[in-house]
């Protein structure tokens, strides 16, 4: 089984100080956000083996608060997840020369989105509703396949969970 952990960057300023999008840093909330979507991941056991993360400052920035709880993690910095589509991404994945089985992407939507929606053929279908209006700042979409890497294309996961850092104060706040 391979396990795919796809994680959007979390709550950004609007504007860099330089004027570049690629430049533009977490907020306070990407902070606190991040930090609690590692908490979830960890808590659960989602410790990916690599990370594949956008260069783009804001992503690398979410990586770097999720790091510390990953220490075995290796990460890889991509600067072609930076505005990459769903293919490119898609791609990415399929070209690893590797049997490892839980990679974790840190990217940038709409291509995240866009290759959950491709990627998913089963699981919950409240979850699937739910990712369908929007994945989220800081949102993780986890899917399962049950081949190698390079097999993975339309339809072949499984929905594992869709979190987001609303959806996880929401299940807080219900438990009391």
């Amino acid at each position: 089984m391979r396990r795919l952990i796809l994680l959007r960057h979390a709550k950004t300023e609007r504007d860099a100080p330089s004027g570049e999008d690629h430049d533009r840093r977490l907020d306070q909330r990407g902070e606190t956000d991040s930090r609690d979507m590692a908490v979830w991941l960890t808590a659960n056991g989602y410790r990916p083996d690599l990370a594949l993360v956008s260069t783009a400052v804001r992503a690398r920035q979410t990586w770097d608060l999720l790091a510390p709880h990953m220490p075995d993690t290796r990460v890889d910095y991509r600067n072609a997840l930076y505005n990459a589509d769903a293919l490119d991404i898609q791609h990415l994945i399929r070209d690893l020369e590797t049997d490892l089985a839980v990679l974790m992407v840190v990217a940038h939507n709409p291509g995240l989105h866009e290759l959950a929606w491709r990627l998913i053929g089963h699981g919950d279908q409240r979850e699937r509703d739910e990712l369908a209006h929007n994945l989220p700042t800081a949102g993780t979409v986890i899917i399962d396949f049950s081949g190698p890497w390079r097999k993975i294309g339309p339809h072949s996961g499984t929905l594992k969970v869709f979190a987001s850092p609303k959806r996880l104060r929401l299940l807080s706040d219900a438990r009391g």
